[in-house]
C-alpha cells in the first residue's frame, strides 16, 4: 500500500505528483502488462541476449 502524507497548506497537485512518482517506482503497471501475455522462458532469454548485445555495441562505440 502506498502512503502519501499530505502536509499542511500543500496543494493536492503536489501530493498527487508524489503519489504518482511512488506508484511508478513500484512497477505495478509494468508487471500488469507483463502478466497479460505469457512469454516462454526461451523467448525471454533470447530478448535479454539481444538487449545485452545492443548495449554492448553502444558501449563499444562510445569507447572508440
Amino acid at each position: 500500500m502506498i502512503i502519501v502524507n499530505v502536509k499542511e497548506n500543500e496543494s493536492i497537485d503536489k501530493a498527487l505528483k508524489r503519489f504518482k512518482k511512488k506508484f511508478d517506482k513500484t512497477g505495478a503497471v509494468r508487471e500488469l502488462r507483463a502478466r497479460q501475455a505469457f512469454t516462454k522462458p526461451s523467448v525471454k532469454r533470447r530478448d535479454e541476449i539481444i538487449r545485452a548485445a545492443y548495449r554492448q555495441r553502444l558501449q563499444n562505440e562510445i569507447m572508440k
